[in-house]
């Protein structure tokens, strides 16, 4: 079970994982085969780590890390959706923080 910002509580869903994450790096050149492995990674994570619920913050993370790792505007697509970016600064200072940790 996934625990949802509002507290709800929701089945977790490798599909859901992976439709956003192909989302994420939709008309970039990332393979399925990439983002398939970084799917299977985190839940490998994911259910190493915790037994029965996982808070929605621990998969979002994830999910921007391994981005991160594999291409820089998917990662800033995923994050803008994952932390509700509101104005275009939210961009840019997101942009600045990822250049920085490189």
């Amino acid at each position: 079970m996934v625990i949802k910002r509002d507290g709800r509580r929701e089945e977790f869903s490798k599909e859901k994982l992976l439709s956003g994450i192909r989302k994420a790096c939709q008309k970039r050149p990332v393979s399925p085969k990439v983002i398939e492995d970084l799917v299977e990674k985190i839940v490998d994570e994911i259910t190493d780590k915790y037994d029965r619920e996982v808070p929605c913050m621990a998969v979002g993370e994830r999910v921007m890390e391994g981005l991160r790792d594999i291409d820089d505007v998917s990662y800033v697509r995923f994050a803008s959706v994952y932390r509700r970016f509101q104005e275009a600064t939210d961009f840019v200072q997101a942009v600045k923080k990822m250049e920085e940790q490189t």
